[in-house]
């Protein structure tokens, strides 16, 4: 028999730990948008997160042997913090599995609310088969974060107050989708008693297992996911979250690691509180709906799902947020290297701000300038493009491209003709003590690194590019390199933009 998701919500007991969040205009984002954008500040939890909704609500349907004998769960942030501050408060023994890669300051959120932490593996799917063969061990009750039903109507709970808290007319509503829970679970609720408002999934473009799935008919599970919004980097959903989703979805969009932060400073700039990467992607999410299709005048609801942000990463979301805002623009300009042409160059930028400029002599004939503009939006970017290009200056806009924001525009230097069979590749990788170790340890001691520049983002991850001189004929071996690592990586060779300035 189907479950009655609508019955399950109306007596989801989340309310004993969980507190009934506002649902808040945002008003300065609302006038940018031309339409009204209310914000669903799970944020404001106790744990910083809705995930305390659902856990708890599956702990407290547990008989009293089961309470007796204890829970387990595998996580690396707010379901473990979610799990820990409902078992306290039910009285049970928690057990929360992390990776060994988890940063310290989770860690210690977990036992500060009476969770026992056990480190096991570098990765999530690690910590997890180790969690599911400690409860089969120990008799313990697995607390799934997203694919069970009792988690979903916990969460579905935030889709109950939405329509509570506001009675009028709701085009669409907006959430950030992991695993799947949070967006099945309120979904469930509002197409039974509001099937005309949107439902719309947001995705990171890097971590779209549903996206995917629902493309394909089936879960497919990712090979590797973007690290940026941690907190939905999830390879494969859940069975009875694709099915609810498959049933209730009316949309998902994509968005990028700019749009993110984008995101993260205009709730910053409406509320003053800081949204860690994953509760800003229904923001974002939100706005790209509103660029795509043109509404104006609508009631539109974002779900705010984390704010657990730490405060080290603050540095790149503040880099990238003026790009995902359109209002930062980069170029890689070529002049002739004469006399007076840098001058001339300056003098198409007229009262512009400059935000980046990085100039190197490359040969007797032209120089490469790497430059950071200030502008209103795309189309004043390529307004200034043609400034460039009527000037007779061939121009390139990098203003998407990742390896010019991530890595060049600190590392402009000039080529160099020593680095003849050069390679160039980005690879993003956990940070934990030895990583960089076991990336140079993995090549082959014969290939020399030519370049090499690395960025840890105050996160959980980092980012590094490498020249790396292969011989044509070792590159079966590079590519058993590559496949035998398990780190993401991109292969950077045919780049216009290292092209210009490096390669």
């Amino acid at each position: 028999m189907p479950t009655d998701y609508l019955e399950r919500i109306l007596t989801a007991r989340v309310y004993d730990v969980a507190q009934e969040t506002p649902l808040e205009l945002a008003p300065n984002l609302s006038v940018r948008l031309q339409n009204r954008l209310l914000l669903k500040r799970e944020d404001m939890q106790s744990v910083f997160s809705f995930k305390l909704r659902g856990a708890y609500n599956k702990m407290a349907q547990l008989s009293a042997d089961q309470l007796a004998r204890g829970v387990i769960a595998s996580s690396a942030g707010n379901h473990a913090q979610g799990v820990a501050l409902g078992a306290k408060h039910l009285g049970t023994r928690a057990i929360i599995v992390m990776p060994t890669t988890t940063p310290t300051m989770k860690v210690n959120a977990v036992k500060a609310r009476g969770g026992e932490v056990v480190l096991h593996g570098e990765t999530y799917d690690d910590a997890y088969g180790h969690a599911r063969q400690l409860a089969t061990e120990k008799g313990l009750t697995f607390v799934h974060p997203f694919d069970d039903p009792d988690v979903i109507a916990g969460q579905g709970t935030i889709g109950m107050e939405i329509l509570r808290q506001y009675a009028q007319p709701i085009h669409a509503i907006f959430v950030a989708i992991g695993g799947g829970g949070l967006i099945s679970g309120i979904a469930a609720y509002v197409k039974r008693l509001k099937p005309d408002i949107k439902i719309i999934g947001v995705e990171p473009v890097d971590a779209d297992a549903m996206t995917q799935s629902l493309q394909a008919g089936e879960r497919v599970r990712l090979n590797q996911v973007g690290l940026f919004a941690d907190g939905v980097a999830v390879r494969q959903v859940g069975a009875e979250t694709f099915r609810l989703c498959q049933q209730y979805l009316d949309d998902i969009i994509l968005v990028g690691t700019d749009d993110t932060c984008a995101a993260i400073k205009d709730v910053f700039e409406d509320t003053r509180s800081i949204l860690e990467p994953a509760g800003a992607l229904a923001i974002a999410g939100a706005k790209a709906y509103v660029e795509r299709t043109g509404i104006t005048d609508e009631t539109l609801v974002a779900v705010a799902c984390g704010a657990n942000m730490n405060f080290d990463r603050l540095r790149f979301v503040a880099e990238r947020a003026e790009i995902g805002e359109h209002r930062e623009a980069i170029f890689a300009v070529t002049i002739p290297e004469t006399p007076g042409s840098l001058k001339a160059f300056c003098e198409c930028l007229g009262t512009r701000n400059l935000t980046e400029f990085n100039y190197r002599i490359a040969d007797r004939q032209e120089a490469h300038i790497f430059v950071g503009l200030e502008v209103q939006g795309r189309a004043d970017a390529e307004q200034m493009a043609q400034v460039f290009e009527a000037k007779g200056l061939k121009t390139l806009d990098l203003t998407d491209d990742e390896l010019s924001k991530m890595h060049l525009r600190h590392m402009v230097g000039g080529k160099s003709p020593l680095a003849h069979d050069e390679l160039l590749y980005r690879f993003e990788f956990p940070e934990r003590p030895g990583a960089l170790m076991k990336f140079v340890n993995a090549m082959s001691p014969d290939w020399n690194i030519s370049l090499f520049h690395y960025r840890n983002n105050g996160s959980d991850y980092g980012r590094i590019v490498t020249g790396i001189q292969v011989p044509s004929d070792e590159m079966p071996q590079w590519q058993a390199f590559l496949d035998g690592l398990g780190y993401q990586y991109w292969d950077e060779n045919q780049n216009p933009a290292y092209k210009l300035f490096l390669g």
